[in-house]
């Protein structure tokens, strides 16, 4: 299908981004376009401008800081899997790039594009949530961290200012002691997930001491699984995992679409979350 028209810009700095953006509340800003273009071509978006920061500098790479790991808003989910500094100091990010799609769009699509499109079946969503990853947005007055526990309003809708344009996320590193994992349920290699579960345990002498859970589709946004969380802590391995992961739905408002009924996607999230908890533990 043919897009409806709209105006094109490819500025050269994130000031002369930030003004067009502001300049148009219907301008959609362009990064990799894996989620946008699709919208565009089946009319399901009707931006009056795009606005192409593909130029822009200040967005990209993956920098590794010390206590975290900032992956630049354009950095490719291929460029993101197979970064020596997201693998050392947050592996869950690698894990969950590394089942994003396809080669094709894991070289085109970007970290930040996909982040703020915010839908919540996408894999990274899920995964930033569950390590307190924090967004850095930019405008002209300069730049704004939002934690990722406010970033997600909505379907398909942050909480980016008008102006703003995400230019990278904050990773914290966890440091030594945790196991991670990344587990979803999807129809093709391609598809977006049914249910997404990023895990991110601590083991300390022979106990779970702290356990973050992300889910994906199981909500209108990326959601923490609270109630598992809190049931972990202290937890040894054993048969008592598998009830601690039955509360992964508690709270949750999964849709119904072509793809799954809500009380699939809940008993999903019940057993995912128990794969990547044990996985992520080190348990057999």
């Amino acid at each position: 299908m043919i897009p409806a028209q709209f105006d094109y810009v490819r500025p050269d700095s994130l000031a002369e981004a930030s003004q067009a953006v502001a300049s148009d509340e219907d301008a959609k800003v362009l990064a990799g376009g894996q989620s946008l273009l699709p919208l565009l071509r089946m009319r399901l978006a009707y931006p009056s401008m795009l606005v192409d920061v593909g130029r822009l500098d200040e967005l990209k790479g993956v920098h590794d800081r010390g206590d975290h790991v900032f992956i630049g808003a354009l950095a490719t989910h291929d460029e993101v899997m197979r970064s020596g500094a997201v693998t050392a100091g947050c592996p869950l990010v690698a894990l969950a790039a590394a089942t994003v799609a396809d080669p094709a769009i894991r070289h085109r699509g970007t970290f930040g594009g996909s982040l703020a499109h915010a839908d919540p079946a996408g894999d990274l969503t899920a995964v930033v949530l569950a390590l307190d990853g924090v967004f850095v947005a930019g405008s002209a007055d300069g730049e704004r961290e939002i934690p990722a526990t406010e970033f997600f309003v909505d379907y398909l809708e942050t909480s980016l200012r008008t102006g703003e344009i995400l230019v990278g996320v904050k990773i914290p590193k966890l440091g030594t002691g945790w196991g991670f994992h990344y587990e979803k349920f999807h129809r093709t290699a391609q598809a977006w997930s049914i249910v997404g579960v990023a895990a991110a345990v601590k083991r300390s002498n022979g106990t779970i001491s702290e356990a973050r859970i992300g889910l994906t589709s199981m909500g209108p946004t990326p959601l923490r699984a609270r109630a598992v969380e809190a049931a972990l802590e202290g937890m040894e391995l054993g048969d008592r995992l598998r009830q601690a992961c039955r509360e992964a739905s508690a709270g949750t408002s999964p849709p119904a679409d072509l793809h799954a009924q809500p009380d699939y996607r809940r008993h999903l999230a019940e057993v995912l979350t128990h794969r990547a908890v044990r996985t992520a533990a080190g348990s057999p």
